[in-house]
């Protein structure tokens, strides 16, 4: 798996156990909440992944956009759809984005490299 993908991946694992440990009611209830959004329902899970990282590109969250990119790039989601959803990031967030949209290039070009592998 490629380093970048590697290091979120287990970064993001270690601090979700460190916080569902904590047994706080309204973490977990987030953390379930967030879960049970992302099921299928009206929409599919590929588009719920999309809007998801529209959300988190124009609200600047890099750890949002990873998580978002992996799961898109598991859905089958291909790089002209997961650029044509950024480039709408891109226009609605506005040039603030630009620097997310550079580092969410890069990860999905890791995601792209460690499939072709």
């Amino acid at each position: 798996m490629s380093d970048i993908i590697q290091e979120f991946n287990d970064y993001r694992s270690k601090m979700n156990e460190k916080l569902l440990a904590d047994n706080n009611k309204i973490v977990k209830r987030i953390f379930n909440l967030d879960t049970n959004a992302y099921a299928p329902g009206a929409l599919d899970v590929k588009t719920k992944e999309l809007l998801g990282l529209v959300a988190s590109a124009v609200l600047r969250c890099d750890d949002c956009v990873k998580y978002h990119l992996e799961t898109s790039h598991k859905e089958g989601v291909t790089k002209e759809e997961m650029m044509e959803a950024m480039g709408i990031a891109t226009l609605v967030g506005g040039t603030i984005v630009i620097p997310h949209l550079r580092r969410a290039y890069e990860f999905w070009e890791a995601l792209e490299e460690e499939a072709a592998n």
